[in-house]
């Protein structure tokens, strides 16, 4: 009976030793393989696109990867930098941009879905020297630090206002019966609430957005 047990045991591992060696060999094969068949047709990149996008009333045209979203050519094709790439996973805002006057996450759309269609980016809301009143709102209450996420606030922000007079409710909207919601500034916070400020100046962000909103209260 022990003789059975051992010998079993023996060829169990002679037969670990021996996938073990096998497995060793083409796995230092296989790269070599690999390397020599080349790239597969699957890998290579799709061909580029031509999109027209109008930004700021002015149309670019541009030649991208179709993989390239509306942010990457803003900033890497068109030089337009004032939009900024914090998470690039839409949770921040910081890319807030408008499409046809609705506020949109730049990171999380391609530049190609947008071929024709109005984009405002934070450089176009400026009348030559003159301020835009949100930007000179929030100039005047300080409502920022260090910057980064402010022209994704502003944005939101003029995006959120005319979401406002449209008479589209939040989350927090007490009378649903009402044309237009009173802008509260709990209002404003939880229709704001997409646009993170890692200084929290939120105060000052919710004050700008009522002085440019008429101080609706």
């Amino acid at each position: 009976m022990d003789e059975n047990r051992n010998t079993r045991f023996l060829l169990t591992r002679r037969t670990v030793l021996e996938t073990t060696t096998a497995t060793a060999a083409l796995c230092t094969a296989l790269p070599q393989a690999v390397l020599a068949a080349g790239p597969s047709d699957e890998a290579t990149s799709p061909e580029p696109v031509t999109v027209e996008l109008q930004i700021n009333s002015r149309p670019h045209t541009l030649t991208l990867d179709p993989r390239t979203t509306l942010l990457d050519a803003l900033r890497e094709h068109l030089a337009l930098t004032g939009s900024k790439k914090g998470c690039d996973h839409g949770q921040c805002g910081a890319c807030t941009v408008l499409l046809d006057g609705r506020r949109i996450n730049a990171c999380l759309t391609l530049a190609v879905m947008h071929d024709g269609q109005a984009i405002t980016t934070i450089e176009g809301l400026a009348n030559g020297e003159t301020l835009h009143p949100l930007q000179a709102a929030f100039i005047a209450h300080d409502g920022f630090q260090c910057g980064y996420c402010t022209a994704g606030q502003i944005c939101s922000a003029l995006g959120m206002l005319e979401e406002s007079r449209m008479g589209m409710p939040s989350y927090v909207t007490e009378n649903l019966a009402l044309a237009q919601p009173e802008l509260t500034n709990a209002e404003i916070r939880e229709r704001m609430s997409g646009n993170i400020c890692r200084c929290a100046a939120y105060p000052n962000i919710v004050a700008a957005i009522r002085q440019a909103a008429g101080g609706r209260a």
